[in-house]
């Protein structure tokens, strides 16, 4: 009986692991994460877990005599569709609508699935973006086609730069470079007009806006070190944007 309650208690942390390695590397809040394997694990008889989440890593022991347990985090990305469907899983879990075996399984294709829109579908939408924000910013509508160009080139190398290199600061740098050296091409050509707008409107794909907000929010709960970590990723990030632009100017 000993060891049917060990090996229950380890599939339990497991099951709370997988959860919230899925929610970190697709761009959740780390008190959301903590809270949503205490859940899982309370679902299953076991209501004392110590949980240590960082966008790096996640440490998960539960009450008695098993080891705890460490995963880490290599890759982090957007796709709330995820959090979204971990959050569904775990209130079924919840609602006692799933064994264990069953939620393991679920949380297992929830990973290895690709929710994410089309390439060319994330591009356009940069792009329409782009043009927003540079009428948002007081921009001029004769400047709104050549600001849906530029952004949606410059995500596309953001894109395609991250995927060869998986760096990601250095594929900011060189996006938001080649962003301002289409735009100074445009304005000189005299397809545009305002520079600074066109820039400001491309160049806004690119912030960390959940990023953060992720920051802010940890900090508020008090997950100080999720939270500085996130802010230090995301200043590192809007450094990156700003001194690729830079370098047009010099």
């Amino acid at each position: 009986m000993s060891e049917i309650h060990e090996h229950h208690t380890e599939e339990i942390i497991k099951l709370c692991l997988l959860a919230g390695r899925i929610m970190m590397e697709s761009g959740a809040e780390t008190y959301r994460v903590e809270d949503t394997m205490s859940r899982i694990a309370a679902a299953y008889g076991i209501t004392e877990t110590h949980s240590f989440v960082t966008p790096t890593g996640i440490i998960v022991s539960l009450k008695g005599s098993n080891p705890t347990q460490l995963v880490r985090i290599s890759n982090r990305s957007t796709d709330l569709e995820k959090v979204a469907r971990v959050n569904s899983i775990s209130r079924q879990i919840s609602n006692g609508e799933l064994e264990i075996e069953a939620a393991h399984h679920s949380l297992e294709q929830l990973q290895a699935s690709h929710l994410e829109f089309p390439i060319w579908i994330q591009i356009l939408a940069a792009g329409i973006v782009s043009g927003s924000f540079l009428i948002m910013f007081k921009g001029i509508w004769a400047d709104f086609l050549p600001a849906i160009i530029v952004g949606g080139i410059g995500y596309s190398s953001l894109l395609f730069i991250q995927h060869y290199t998986r760096v990601k600061f250095f594929a900011e740098f060189l996006a938001s470079l080649i962003i301002g050296i289409l735009s100074f091409q445009l304005v000189k050509v005299g397809y545009g007009f305002e520079l600074d707008k066109i820039i400001i409107g491309s160049v806004m794909p690119l912030v960390p806006g959940l990023l953060i907000t992720n920051a802010v929010r940890d900090l508020m709960v008090g997950h100080f070190v999720s939270g500085l970590s996130k802010g230090a990723e995301a200043f590192l990030t809007a450094f990156a944007i700003g001194a690729g632009v830079a370098v047009v100017f010099l």
